[in-house]
Formats: structure tokens, sequence, C-alpha cells
């Protein structure tokens, strides 16, 4: 399968629709996910296209995992969570349902299970105040 630039990340990447932003940069988007499976769950979307892991330029991923790490480090202080789970899907059978490739940065909490993938969506004004929140721990 080929990479479909009218995907939904292609779209925020090229400004078309809008994200609750953490941080960009000329590489990657740091966003919100709208619909997380914890409180703080972040993606991290190189900006180079590609579907998944499999097709992903090799300096691309070298490129982007040091952001990986530092917005994880962000999102568990700016969360106070006692973990966190890096989830990263290539292809539907995987659970890969928006076929650009992006890193989940999904906080785990003492106690609490994770919602489903692409569960129910959060509220726009705590994903706002997460953004900044992350950011200003970035």
């Amino acid at each position: 399968m080929s990479y479909d630039p009218s995907n939904i990340f292609a779209k925020i990447l090229n400004g078309d629709l809008p994200c609750h932003k953490v941080y960009e940069d000329d590489t990657a988007l740091v966003m919100m996910d709208i619909f997380p499976q914890s409180r703080g769950h972040t993606l991290v979307i190189p900006k180079a296209p590609s579907r998944n892991l499999i097709d992903a330029d090799p300096a691309t991923l070298s490129s982007v995992m040091p952001l990986v790490q530092r917005v994880a480090k962000a999102v568990k202080a700016a969360t106070n969570a006692e973990g966190i789970q890096l989830a990263q899907f290539n292809e539907a059978p995987a659970g890969q349902t928006v076929f650009h490739l992006h890193f989940h940065l999904i906080p785990a909490y003492e106690g609490q299970a994770l919602a489903p993938h692409g569960g129910g969506k959060a509220d726009d004004g705590e994903l706002a105040s997460l953004a900044k929140d992350i950011a200003a721990n970035l």
C-alpha cells in the first residue's frame, strides 16, 4: 500500500485542519490526541511523508526519536503520570487508523486502565490546557 497525502495528519501538517499543538520544528509536529487513551495522550508526527514505520526513511526515524524521548519526559512531568506507554501501529490489522507515521505517548496512572484506542473525544479546553503544560516542560 502507498502513502495517501490526503490523510488527516497530512492535512493537519499542511495547516488545513486544526490541532492542539504542543510543539513544532522542521522535522515533526507534536499535538494532543483528541481521542486520548488517558489524560495527556500526545502524538509525535514526523513531517516526512510515510505510511508507517515499515516504509519510513531511516533518517526520519533517527531525527524524530530524540524528540519522542523529550516529549515523553515532558508529558510525564506535566501530567504526574507514573509511567509512559509508547505505541506505534503499522497497518490496520495492527491497529493503525491514520496511515501517516506517528508515535503515541500515553501517560499511565496507577490503578487506571487505558481507554480503548480511538475511544471518546476529549474536551477541547482540557486538551488546550494540557498542550500548554506539556510545552512548558519541553
